[in-house]
Parts: C-alpha cells; structure tokens; sequence
C-alpha cells in the first residue's frame, strides 16, 4: 500500500524485491509512485494545475513541494528519477489500482509496461446499511430542516470541499439542511449558521445512521481516488452528489446520483434539489443493490486472493 509517509527507505526495499524476485502485489491510492513528489497533481482544486504533465516526461520545478508529502526544498526532479530507477525491472509485480481512473494514469507513467489489475476500495455492507433512526438521530443533532445534505471527510478541509459547502449554504432554498461529519474539536463553532457541524467518531454504527437521515450524501472533494464515503452513502440507501474528481465518479451511476464538474456549485446544488424533490425512495432500494453488487469489502477480497493463486501458480 502506501510508502509514501516519511518511514521507509524505498530503494532499498525495491532493490531486495528485484533481487529476491519474489512475486509483489503494489495496491496504489494515489499518483505519489510515478511523480517527483505529489500524491495528487490536482490538489486544493487550484485549476492551474490540473494541466500539469511533468510526471508523463520528467518532474521538476514541483510547485506543490510543501504539501503532503510535506518537503522544504523541490527535490522532484532528484525523487523522479529515483523512483523510475527502483519502481521498474520488478519481474513478477502486479500494480493494483483501486480506480479506472488512477489505472489510465498509471498507463501513461514510467509504470506504463507493468501489469495492473483495478480492484475497487469495499466497504463492510453490513455495518453500512439502510437505517430506521431517522428521528432519533435528528433530534440528537437538533435537526428540523425538512431536507438534509451531509457531507463527511476527516478531516475536514479546503481539498474535502470545506468552503464549497459555506458557499453552498448560501445558495440553498429554505427547508435544506447541510450537515458536516468529520470536524475537527474546533470547527464546529467556526461554522457559520445554517451548517451543523458534528466531530469525528470513531462509531461506525452511528457514522451509518448520520449516512441513512441524510436525503443526499454530497461529496465536493477537489483530490481523491476511489472515496469510500461514496460506498458508505450509497449502501445505506443514500444518493450521492460528486464532483468529477479522480476515480469519484466511478461510483456513481444515473440510478444512484448525479456527478458534476469539479468547483460547480451550481450544478451540485441543482442535482441535490432534483433528487430531493423526486425523493430519497427513489433512489434508495437502487443505491444499496449497486453497493451490495460492486463495494461488498468481501468481494473485494476475493479478487485479491485470486490474483495471489495466479501469480503464485
């Protein structure tokens, strides 16, 4: 999985892999193994940066140098050609990417030559279920807006959509309801009214039901990969709004949500209002079959024990 927080000395690892040649499978979350730095190119929603394609020819001049992986000087153009040096020549590694969209970027990478398989992020389909709390978790919250659209990240930042979802609390009709999870101890007196703000649980069974009073889960994240809250939403009966972000979209279908352009608030807000106004019941039978039949975590792990027997056959 992740090799990329500060712990580990990777050429090193890579240089016994190539030695050892023991079979490697390499799950990746992010853009971090073929770049000079960054874990995302797109990050923050700065736009401008979007067009970067340093990593296709040869990083350098990283202008994203101080943020995770947080380093005070641009050594980019030093770590890409390490890692194209330790990362290829592996003769038996699998790349797993947990989108089809990371997989397309991989295949334009100095990683292109390897084989991958795509295997979805899953999620425990029977902790995340269709919920009949409702009330009870409204009046824990005090919560009376007739329409509710929750947004859960942790933490909660500019990159997970913080301040998309101030303004978008400006731009809603009366009787919606936005409501965060995820928050820091801080955050929820800085938010302005018309937000509730909940903390970081650590109580699945509760993040469930915040996930089931919620008419439309929104997800306004600027930098992701596969997010698992999407899953989480969906399979407890929950309609998901995103933004074309990553691997997000992937999903998401017309049955289960809407997605729409990244920093589109207009689009996002119209997509809340139209699902909530041909309601919740229409989407929710369809939002937990869709998670039962793609995000079950158990079939996620068959796919990987599959590919452990073939490559060790």
């Amino acid at each position: 999985h992740n090799i990329h927080g500060y712990y580990i000395n990777y050429p090193l690892l890579f240089d016994y892999l190539k030695e050892s040649r023991k079979p490697v499978v390499w799950t990746l979350h992010d853009s971090w193994p073929f770049t000079g730095h960054c874990s995302y190119f797109e990050l923050d929603g700065c736009n401008w940066l979007s067009d970067c394609n340093y990593w296709q020819t040869g990083c350098h001049d990283c202008r994203l140098s101080r943020t995770y992986p947080k380093s005070y000087t641009d050594f980019s153009r030093r770590n890409f050609r390490l890692k194209k040096e330790a990362f290829t020549g592996v003769e038996n590694m699998v790349l797993v990417p947990v989108s089809d969209w990371l997989d397309g970027l991989v295949r334009k990478s100095f990683l292109k030559d390897c084989r991958t398989q795509v295997i979805h992020n899953g999620i425990d389909i029977g902790v995340f279920d269709i919920r009949k709390d409702s009330r009870a978790v409204r009046n824990r919250y005090g919560i009376t807006a007739g329409k509710i659209i929750i947004g859960v990240a942790s933490p909660f930042t500019p990159k997970k959509g913080l301040d998309d979802f101030v303004r978008l609390g400006q731009m809603l009709p009366d009787g919606y309801q936005i409501v965060l999870a995820g928050l820091s101890a801080d955050m929820p007196d800085k938010l302005p009214e018309g937000i509730i703000g909940i903390g970081r649980t650590q109580d699945m069974q509760e993040l469930a039901s915040l996930y089931s009073m919620a008419d439309v889960f929104m997800n306004l994240t600027y930098g992701d990969n596969f997010p698992t809250t999407n899953l989480e939403a969906m399979a407890c009966g929950t309609p998901v709004v995103t933004y074309r972000t990553g691997g997000s979209p992937e999903a998401v279908d017309e049955s289960t949500g809407a997605v729409v352009d990244k920093g589109d608030l207009d689009a996002a807000r119209d997509a809340a209002i139209r699902i909530c106004q041909e309601g919740k019941q229409s989407f929710s039978e369809k939002c937990r079959l869709r998670a039962e039949r793609n995000f079950d975590k158990d079939i996620c792990f068959r796919k990987y024990i599959g590919l452990y027997r073939d490559m060790l056959s």
